[in-house]
């Protein structure tokens, strides 16, 4: 038997060649070594972790509480393509609330997007639930009135509401919060209905509006894709954190049996779930993390949470770059002449981007990296600096890539899914121009493609616009519903006509 392959022939293997580092010191070249194995992951590992993640898939649809939610979205069937008619989006994002007014003209045809954003001031991220609902309230009655849209009380303006927080839902239009992310702490939210809670702040300035869907991003990702695109299989968010959506056979969800609502659906219908999967391996059995990977979670405001989306998405990719940084300064071997390296010591002052551009860096003897390097961070580097730093950009970004391709793989083994389109938004997915490449080879390696092939089967396209016409679509699907009397997770209150264009 030959000895198993270094892992920086296996990243040529993946990348073509590389840049030759011998010109480097050799104890600077050791440390590239460690680092390559450190954070190679091989189509074997990648298998074993794809075989992990279905289990967990498994289990959280088995019931609610376990690693990955697996939440129930309410969202029956993918769009057909031909719902029509004008709804209200709203998008409340870490930094803004967007409003949309939104006109659907079918698959393939002009759909109209009218939209303002209201900046969220930051002493509401850690106010109360007054505050927040009244904030939107005034957002929504700002921008109707704005764009003159008359609803009446008997026909309230139809809304799609994106509440991209992990929310368990017993009704499309009810999501009960878990737990704040992205910066938020609001009292009075965590454990209430936020449906609920913004209807009433709407109700109290008697504006003529009903909530009649609460989503995911992710979701929305998933059915304004496939409102475009009828091979979308799955909507993803490769970016600041990674989460995807599919669609999932009621019969395969245990955990829907305790909701008598839903005994009376057709086995084969399929619902939409919202993996939530940023926190697999939580219990650390599969993913080979790095003294890195653990210090990132360590310092981070939940350690022990989100284990998976600290090791492959965008907010802690260049973090991890960081450290190794500091790391090989600490020993001597990068910066060795910089005496203050107070700016690379901020926590986070290296982001997705800053790793993109260095890896990237086709510049005569990289100038450009040198350069940035100088003006936001006080370092100027040299040659050898700049060329081990590229190397250590690719090494860590390549990982990323390829452990985003096992929480796809899993779903698309457990579905049976052979072809079709992830529909992918997000930083890393739109603007590191090697991440799809990469993760397609990845896919490949665990799902067993041909090596030869033409083409791949399943391949990343760019999501459309899931928190406004994803809300849109998904808010016309469920009035289409509540219009043939099929009620099944859908309130009352969404019995009401469409908003014609």
């Amino acid at each position: 038997m030959g000895s198993k392959p270094s892992a920086r022939r296996e990243l040529e293997r993946v990348e073509g060649k590389m840049d030759n580092l011998d010109s480097l010191s050799r104890d600077l070249r050791t440390e590239i070594e460690r680092l390559d194995e450190l954070f190679w992951v091989s189509g074997e590992t990648l298998k074993a972790i794809s075989k992990r993640f279905q289990e967990e898939l498994d289990e959280g649809l088995q019931e609610n509480g376990r690693n990955i939610a697996m939440y129930l979205t309410w969202v029956l069937g993918f769009p057909t393509g031909h719902e029509r008619g004008a709804f209200l989006a709203l998008d409340l994002g870490g930094t803004n609330i967007r409003v949309c007014w939104i006109e659907l003209a079918e698959r393939k045809g002009e759909t109209k997007v009218m939209q303002s954003q209201y900046k969220i001031p930051d002493d509401l991220k850690t106010g109360s639930a007054d505050q927040l609902w009244n904030f939107v309230a005034e957002s929504l009655e700002k921008f109707t009135k704005e764009q003159g849209l008359n609803g009446s009380e008997n026909e309230p303006l139809p809304l799609g509401f994106t509440f991209s927080y992990p929310a368990i839902q017993d009704y499309i239009d009810h999501g009960v919060l878990q737990t704040w992310t992205k910066g938020f702490d609001i009292d009075g939210v965590e454990g209430q209905d936020v449906a609920e809670q913004v209807q009433e702040a709407i109700a109290k300035r008697k504006l003529p509006i009903r909530l009649i869907a609460l989503i995911n991003d992710t979701t929305g990702a998933l059915i304004a894709s496939a409102y475009n695109d009828p091979d979308t299989i799955v909507g993803a968010i490769f970016g600041t954190g990674c989460n995807a959506a599919y669609m999932e056979q009621c019969s395969s969800i245990p955990k829907l049996k305790s909701h008598d609502q839903a005994k009376d659906l057709p086995s084969d219908t399929r619902m939409a779930i919202n993996c939530e999967y940023g926190a697999f391996d939580n219990s650390h059995s599969i993913l080979p993390r790095t003294p890195y990977d653990e210090t990132v979670d360590e310092q981070s405001p939940r350690p022990g949470e989100q284990t998976f989306e600290k090791m492959s998405a965008g907010l802690y990719l260049g973090e991890i770059f960081r450290l190794i940084l500091l790391e090989l300064h600490s020993k001597g071997l990068i910066f060795p002449d910089q005496t203050n390296l107070s700016y690379l010591q901020s926590s986070y002052s290296i982001d997705t981007g800053v790793l993109s551009f260095v890896e990237n860096d086709d510049s005569a003897d990289m100038g450009d990296t040198k350069n940035r390097f100088r003006r936001e961070f006080n370092i100027t580097p040299s040659h050898s600096d700049l060329r081990a730093m590229k190397h250590i950009a690719i090494t860590v970004a390549v990982r990323g890539a390829r452990l985003c391709a096992c929480g796809v793989a899993a779903i698309c083994r457990k579905s049976g899914i052979q072809k079709g389109h992830v529909a992918a938004d997000g930083s890393v997915a739109n603007k590191h121009p090697k991440f799809r490449r990469r993760w397609g080879q990845a896919l490949g390696e665990i799902l067993d493609w041909k090596e030869d092939r033409e083409d791949d089967p399943i391949v990343l396209t760019s999501a459309e616009d899931g928190s406004g016409i994803g809300a849109a679509v998904i808010t016309a699907m469920t009035l289409e519903r509540a219009e043939k009397g099929q009620m099944v997770g859908i309130r009352a209150g969404a019995q009401q006509k469409k908003v014609s264009t």
